[in-house]
């Protein structure tokens, strides 16, 4: 009875295993509030010459009556969703299959499909995301280099500080995901043929390492970088001039 008892219990951990699916559910959950509500607010995104990275690149179209950050937040969202760092991260706090290593999903015995049916099918199109999400990448880092340019001529603030850290940690993201890697070096069979892109691979393996480190240090700089723009534009915060 007893060895019945165990088999069916959720798990024999002893530990706190519920610590980390619950953190990871509470800041992805508040990063998806946050960001939802600032794609849709359509306001204070903007302080010269400071562009919020929800916002970037800036289009305004004649046929798009709604929040321009909507035309472009969906390749990098995409890129986050589909993640494969972030795939175990929110299976795991969201959907409990399973919550944690040595614990029992919540789903029903046998109901595991893995990747195979909708929704969870696209994401095969990870590496799709990752080429938009570039795109985005590369206006990100226009706009750190326009904040470099004020009224009265070339300079430095604060806000052009955190443009270029968000910039910088989106690329370390981005370059340290698997698909990079696998644009790097898939598709050879002998190294030895080609050694840059065995050197760049190896570069990429490298961050692969600490992909999660910067999908979480990414995830943080982009949301502050915004919100430090949103803050300027209410008028709470002053930026600093340094030059």
């Amino acid at each position: 009875m007893a060895n019945g008892s165990a088999q069916s219990a959720m798990t024999l951990r002893r530990d706190t295993w519920w610590v980390a699916p619950l953190i990871t559910a509470v800041v992805l959950g508040s990063f998806g509030i946050y960001s939802t509500w600032r794609a849709f607010s359509n306001a204070d995104f903007l302080y010269e010459p400071y562009l919020s990275p929800f916002y970037s690149p800036y289009i305004l179209a004649s046929w798009w009556p709604f929040s321009p950050a909507l035309l472009i937040l969906w390749a990098p969202l995409g890129f986050r969703a589909t993640c494969y760092y972030y795939r175990k991260a929110y299976y795991r706090s969201f959907f409990l299959a399973p919550p944690a290593c040595a614990v029992r999903p919540l789903a029903k015995e046998g109901s595991y499909t893995g990747e195979s049916k909708l929704p969870f099918i696209l994401q095969n199109i990870h590496r799709y995301f990752f080429y938009a999400a570039t795109v985005i990448l590369f206006f990100l880092w226009v706009d750190a280099f326009k904040a470099l340019k004020f009224e009265d001529g070339f300079g430095v603030g604060v806000g052009t500080l955190v443009l270029f850290a968000n910039a910088a940690l989106l690329s370390l993201y981005s370059l340290s995901c698997h698909s990079f890697r696998h644009l790097i070096g898939g598709n050879l069979d002998v190294f030895s043929k080609c050694p840059t892109r065995f050197r760049l691979w190896g570069k990429a393996s490298a961050l692969n390492e600490h992909h999660m480190l910067w999908a979480w240090v990414s995830l943080f700089g982009v949301a502050l970088a915004d919100l430090y723009i949103f803050l300027l534009a209410r008028g709470v915060i002053t930026d600093v001039r340094l030059i």
